[in-house]
């Protein structure tokens, strides 16, 4: 490697889950990555020692500190910066999405390339992680990435996101010592859920997916109280939205609808009339189409 040599890659972030909880013993989420993307650059360069990035970028920096490693590339430092559009501990994916970028970023910047489920295992083993590394809509376990599982694109859904503000921190949120314990008594529910929108994605039936999507919004409010979810799904109702998803470790509620079938910018009005206490919206669509190198050189 003479010189520097950069890269960028993009990585979409996500909606919260469609369904998160446990199958088995084993926990896993069902993603639902949107069109909001972080953007990350990796420059390397052999005059330099160490890897350096935004203060508040250590999950991204230790990414590419992994990746060089993994690929057996010593003696090589360089710098990293992010453009990320995604609203961090909102249960957006920020961290996934930015580590995912850098792990892609930094090995197209070498000439080579690394798979989805290797840049899995770099993500793991840096924090429990979604599953936006994957083309598609997957079946992820979040902690070991022992469920690897892809279920298909999905349909065109809009979906409206209402961050209800504050924030989560991953690594504190699955320490939780009665996690096991909550998991266990709303599996049922989570596995009926599970179905539903297992059998809408291979059947491109949104209906399903809605519906499955809703059931574990629900499940989920003993692990993490959203006060206007009910008050939300009522109105979603109302409008005809397939169902309503949340950010199952994380602030956002996302209102999905048949992609074209009613105007994004109306229903916000709408829920901003009637819910007291939300933050900001995103308006986004769910997407398959995974992460991205956009620049190598």
């Amino acid at each position: 490697m003479a010189g520097f040599v950069e890269a960028v890659a993009r990585c979409p972030g996500s909606c919260g889950e469609l369904v998160e909880g446990s199958r088995g013993g084993h926990s896993f989420l069902i993603t639902c990555p949107v069109n909001i993307y972080s953007y990350v650059k990796v420059t390397l360069d052999r005059n330099i020692r160490g890897i350096t990035g935004p203060h508040d970028r250590v999950k991204t920096v230790a990414a590419v500190e992994k990746t060089l490693e993994y690929m057996g590339v010593k003696g090589v430092g360089g710098w990293i910066s992010v453009d990320s559009q995604i609203p961090v501990g909102a249960g957006m994916a920020s961290s996934t999405a930015d580590i995912t970028a850098a792990c892609m970023a930094a090995s197209a910047a070498l000439g080579k390339e690394l798979s989805m489920d290797e840049i899995a295992d770099i993500a793991l083993s840096i924090e429990p992680s979604d599953g936006v590394m994957y083309k598609g809509i997957v079946a992820f376990d979040f902690i070991k990435g022992s469920i690897r599982e892809f279920l298909g694109m999905p349909p065109p859904i809009d979906i409206l996101i209402a961050d209800m503000g504050g924030r989560v921190e991953t690594l504190d949120f699955y320490k939780r010592d009665n996690l096991g314990e909550l998991n266990k008594k709303r599996e049922p529910e989570v596995l009926k859920a599970a179905d539903l929108v297992t059998r809408g994605i291979k059947l491109a039936d949104p209906d399903l997916i809605g519906r499955g999507a809703t059931i574990s919004a629900l499940a989920n409010q003993d692990l993490l109280l959203k006060p206007q979810l009910p008050n939300i799904i009522d109105i979603a109702k109302e409008l005809g939205a397939l169902g309503v998803n949340t950010a199952h470790s994380g602030t956002v509620i996302g209102i999905m609808f048949s992609a074209g079938s009613i105007v994004l910018d109306d229903v916000e009005r709408i829920i901003k009339l009637k819910v007291e206490g939300i933050k900001r919206f995103f308006k986004a669509k769910i997407t398959g189409e995974g992460p991205q190198v956009i620049r190598k050189g």
